[in-house]
């Protein structure tokens, strides 16, 4: 095998992060444990969870860290019971704090050409700017699956979340200045510096940066809560159409800077408006509901529904865009009680 040089960027040495809707070989989650996360709820979350879990091994294998064998029975138990191939689903005994892989998950990058064809990045987690501490488990998650799988890994040494990016796998990542540009995350770094980590470290050549996230969203604005990639020149984005509604100048304003955007190639994005549910709140608290953190996998398109007026329209906008794909809606009204959803649940790794 290739001695690859972790010294230097996977950029320089051809590496980059695919889109999401370039082929996979599985999912990675953790399995959902911290009550916390869910105050009085968690038992709730199980059946949506394994619905998601038996609608991504229809097309790839479900890799689920867990903490021991307790948990992986337990695990097991409930996945069964769903009706779900059990020889697609594989446990790693890989303690986890909490449940967001999206997050402190491994960077999957790949390099055709090179023998040694696919690396991880493990950028640092603190549980995003260090709201939910402790985090020391997550935080060390990619080089577990590094070690595991045999695969080089590269530690660039910053805080980066996986849900506050979105590539198009051709050379554009898109973020957020509220979340990547909060001094909670990185204080000692300005836009051009976090620019070029992105860079180096995703292998894209250029970045895009809308304003905010909607309102509710505890990781200070997530990128995949309200624009996603859906082919390599067109994004979703969501809209609020309730003028008094406080996402709405939010999202138009992101919206306005969408449509200024332009590709590497010079090509203006293509933008799908997709609408956001009606406010859900808990315990006075608003809720980071949104059509948006869908999770695309190799045959389906995994979208979080609210019991609200407007899944159907949504999911029938996300239909759309997606022809090689099925879009399935699963109730997420529980899971998003934990102020996040399946996007943020999971994480990719690419087929190469």
């Amino acid at each position: 095998m290739t001695l690859i040089d972790t010294s230097v960027t996977p950029k320089s040495q051809g590496y980059y992060f695919p889109a999401e809707f370039d082929p996979q070989v599985a999912i990675w989650l953790s399995w959902p444990h911290k009550e916390e996360s869910w105050p009085g709820k968690i038992a709730s979350i199980y059946k949506p969870y394994v619905l998601f879990i038996k609608e991504i091994s229809r097309g790839q294998f479900v890799n689920i860290n867990v903490a021991d064998e307790k948990m992986e029975a337990f695990a097991k138990e409930q996945i069964a019971a769903a009706g779900v191939d059990m020889r697609y689903i594989k446990f790693y005994h890989h303690p986890t704090n909490d449940a967001w892989c999206r997050d402190h998950g491994p960077a999957f990058l790949i390099n055709p050409n090179a023998e040694q064809n696919k690396v991880i990045v493990d950028w640092g987690y603190n549980a995003w700017g260090g709201k939910y501490p402790p985090f020391d488990l997550d935080d060390v998650i990619p080089t577990l699956i590094g070690k595991e799988l045999g695969l080089p890994v590269f530690h660039p040494g910053i805080i980066m979340e996986g849900g506050s990016i979105e590539v198009n796998g051709k050379g554009t990542l898109m973020t957020s200045t509220s979340c990547l540009l909060n001094p909670n995350r990185n204080p000692h770094l300005n836009q051009g510096q976090v620019e070029q980590y992105l860079c180096d470290y995703y292998g894209v050549e250029q970045i895009l940066w809308v304003a905010d996230g909607i309102v509710g969203d505890d990781t200070d604005g997530h990128i995949d809560d309200t624009v996603r990639f859906v082919n390599h020149d067109t994004v979703i984005t969501v809209i609020e159409k309730d003028k008094s509604d406080e996402n709405y100048e939010i999202l138009q304003h992101n919206l306005r800077q969408l449509k200024s955007m332009r590709l590497i190639n010079g090509k203006q994005l293509e933008i799908v408006e997709l609408p956001m549910p009606p406010k859900l709140t808990y315990e006075d608290q608003r809720l980071p509901a949104s059509y948006a953190n869908f999770l695309i996998t190799n045959l389906s398109v995994i979208v979080p529904t609210f019991r609200s007026k407007t899944d159907d329209q949504a999911l029938d906008i996300i239909q759309s865009c997606f022809r090689d794909r099925r879009v399935v809606g699963i109730d997420s009204l529980d899971i998003i009680w934990g102020l996040g959803s399946f996007h943020c649940l999971s994480q990719q790794e690419p087929l190469v």
